[in-house]
């Protein structure tokens, strides 16, 4: 589009499409179902109604949708605070705490310092 502040925002091609998309849906389902059968006519004239209104009201939507949009600031993005980004979690759970035996030094998962498993008695009993 263009380098404009509001730049993509400004196209009214997709709002019209969504639209243009529900009044043709508003218009085949109130064509079937408001003829009560089989034995009355198609209802042409209440289905150009819901179409016309389903048309609207769906572009009057999304124009308020795209009116309130409002970029973030950028301080929100940083990801310092509770909400961190994943990238820097993930970063901060391969490293190893201070004070923590590196993954060598480790004994096996489920075993002691002494060789038996934890709340067995030692080696010896």
């Amino acid at each position: 589009m263009s380098d404009t502040p509001r730049g993509p925002r400004v196209g009214i091609k997709g709002p019209l499409m969504f639209s243009a998309f529900f009044g043709v849906v508003a218009f085949v389902t109130v064509l079937i179902f408001a003829s009560g059968g089989t034995g009355h006519g198609l209802r042409f004239d209440l289905a150009f109604s819901a179409a016309g209104i389903a048309f609207i009201v769906c572009l009057v939507i999304a124009a308020m949708l795209s009116m309130s949009y409002k970029e973030n600031a950028e301080h929100l993005g940083r990801g310092d605070g509770v909400n961190l980004r994943s990238e820097d979690r993930l970063k901060r759970a391969q490293r190893p705490a201070k004070g923590a035996p590196a993954a060598d030094d480790a004994a096996e998962p489920g075993h002691e310092a002494d060789g038996g498993t934890p709340g067995s008695p030692g080696p010896e009993a």
